[in-house]
Order: structure tokens, then sequence, then C-alpha cells
């Protein structure tokens, strides 16, 4: 079995700046770590190749400085760490990150053999989109099982896995064939320390490094700048609210005493409910 992890590199979002100019986050001169729900996505691949056995192969694009975050990686266990950087990548949005990723990653199966299951975190905590595995998904052709919660069963001899997803209003189990891919949600597990002899093999792991060339990218116009679509017109910070929240404490009836709360700090909101409820009564009188 073989696994590929899309990690990513990103600031501490305590820390996170934004550019006065350009609206990017400023990377520069800020603590980086690897993306969160990244880690819960690791730990699956981890845990199915103790059972079914295998590798796996961390995967992320970024500047030199990601060897880093690739190297924490192999810490926890991955058996390999490929860095796909190059200048002509930066101010790659979503649509230009799955594009590069898809070529590394059919790149990766070539060298290493082809993936039975690409393995993403839900959302990265400085994008927020969730966009990039899906993306990576459609452009390889491999079917995507997102929010995943649970990877329920594998079955090599039919090629099909099982997972259960979180979903609006409960929860999914659906099967999918192999290969694919499966974004994790966060707190479905826990990152394992690491051995000690994981920890010296990474230290002394040489980072297979390519460049857009070496990772098989041959429209360099879908990349960094020129191939993304997206632009931020602003980034600010939400104003402070001038008013400050409420604390309600109520042993008994803790429901009523919130609603007389609610309508002793806004005196208005019982006439507004009431004409509002009105006007739905007329409305539905009159077949509207």
């Amino acid at each position: 079995m073989h696994s590929i992890v899309c990690i990513k590199q990103v600031p501490d979002s305590a820390q996170i700046r934004v550019h006065p100019v350009t609206n990017t986050i400023m990377r520069q001169g800020v603590p980086t770590i690897i993306n969160p729900y990244d880690l819960f996505a690791l730990e699956a691949a981890l845990e199915l190749r103790d059972k079914f056995g295998g590798e796996i192969t961390a995967l992320t694009m970024g500047p030199p400085s990601a060897e880093e975050s690739l190297r924490k990686a192999l810490t926890f266990g991955a058996d390999r760490a490929v860095l796909l950087t190059d200048r002509s990548f930066a101010g790659s949005d979503t649509l230009a990150t799955s594009y590069a990723l898809a070529c590394a990653i059919r790149n990766i199966g070539r060298e290493y053999g082809p993936p039975d299951i690409i393995f993403t975190g839900k959302q990265t905590i400085d994008g927020d989109t969730a966009q990039v595995g899906p993306g990576i998904a459609k452009r390889l052709g491999v079917q995507q099982l997102t929010y995943v919660s649970t990877i329920k069963a594998l079955d090599f001899k039919v090629r099909t896995i099982e997972a259960e997803r979180r979903c609006e209003g409960g929860v999914q189990v659906l099967r999918s064939k192999l290969p694919c891919l499966v974004s994790m949600l966060e707190a479905t597990n826990q990152i394992r320390r690491g051995a000690m002899i994981d920890a010296l093999r990474a230290a002394r792991a040489t980072i297979v490094k390519w460049s857009a060339q070496n990772a098989g990218v041959d429209d360099m116009a879908k990349c960094g700048l020129r191939g993304s679509p997206t632009v931020v017109k602003r980034v600010f910070a939400p104003s402070a609210r001038a008013e400050k929240a409420v604390w309600v404490e109520a042993v008994e009836q803790p429901a009523q005493a919130l609603i007389d709360a609610m309508f002793k700090r806004n005196p208005m909101l019982e006439t507004e409910l009431a004409q509002l409820a009105r006007g739905t009564s007329s409305a539905q009188a009159t077949g509207a």
C-alpha cells in the first residue's frame, strides 16, 4: 500500500501578519508549523500502514524552508519526503496549487509507485478554503472523500475503501473505489510522538527536491500568479464591537432567563417579532 500525505507549512496563526499592499500573508520572520489539520491526515496514513504495511510519502509545496516540516513528518514515521519548490510557484492560489501538486503526485507515482490513497487535511489554517484537496482529486480523476472521520475498511482484492464522513445533520458511510483522495477532519485521531529511530532517520534523511520541471509540470501558465485567477481585494481585521457580551446565569429555567435578558437588552425586539409574525400570518392567509 502506498499513501501520499499532502502537508503544508503554515505560519503560526497566533503571529500571522498581512502585507498592507499585496494583501498576502507575510511569512518572513513568522514561526511556521505543519498545518494542524494535516497531522490528522498523516496519523490516518500511519495507522493504515501499521495495519496493512506499505509506504508513506509526505509531499509539500513551498519555499526551501518547508523542508523543516517534511523532516517533522519523517520524525512521525513517514518513509520519504518530497519538496516541490520553485520560484515560479510563488503567489499560487488554490487552483494553481492543486495543479502543481497533482503533477507532483503523478511523478511520485512514476518514481515510487502509484498511490492507493492521497491524504490531506480538511483545510489549512492560513487559507481556510478546503479547496486544494478536492482540486487535486479532480485533476487526477480520482474519487474524493471529504470530511472523513473514520476509515472503516479497506479491501485490496476488489480495491474499495469504506469511510465515515460527517455531514450536515448526521454521518454518512461511503464506499468508493481506490485510488482515492481522503481529506481528514480534525480531532479524529491523535498524532503519535514518533520513535527515536525515526527522529534519527529524519535528521539525516535526504529530502527529495523537485523544481517544476523535475515534477513534470508541463504548463507553467497554470502555476504561480499567472495561473491564479483569485484576487484578494482587501484583507482587514474586523473592528471590535462596542457592546460587550452579557453573562446570563440561572439555575432554574435558564432558557426563560435568557429570553428575559434578550428582551431587556433589546426593548424593540418584542415589537419587531410581533410585526414579523403578523406579516407571516397575512401572507399565509392570502396564499402568497
